[in-house]
């Protein structure tokens, strides 16, 4: 389930000067039963495992485990979600 106003960002830019006018594509993966709030932000080359939860407004810049709620800017584990 994705919240509204929700940006899965798989396009980047090299910090380079001189190469700034070309696009880089990378993956976003995001597994089964996720759940994403209203205005989360998931840049490129990230994996959101399975049953996990980010929160409204967070910034996934990092690999999300399984079962875990994720908040925060950038975004870190706060808990585990048990099954």
């Amino acid at each position: 389930m994705l919240g509204p106003r929700v940006n899965i960002s798989s396009e980047n830019h090299p910090v380079e000067i001189a190469s700034r006018k070309t696009m880089v594509p990378a993956e976003v993966i995001i597994k089964r039963n996720v759940w994403v709030g209203a205005i989360a932000t998931i840049l490129p080359r990230v994996t959101i495992g399975e049953n996990s939860v980010v929160a409204a407004g967070a910034v996934v810049t990092k690999d999300v485990p399984s079962n875990c709620f994720v908040a925060g800017v950038p975004a870190k584990v706060i808990k585990k979600i048990g099954q």
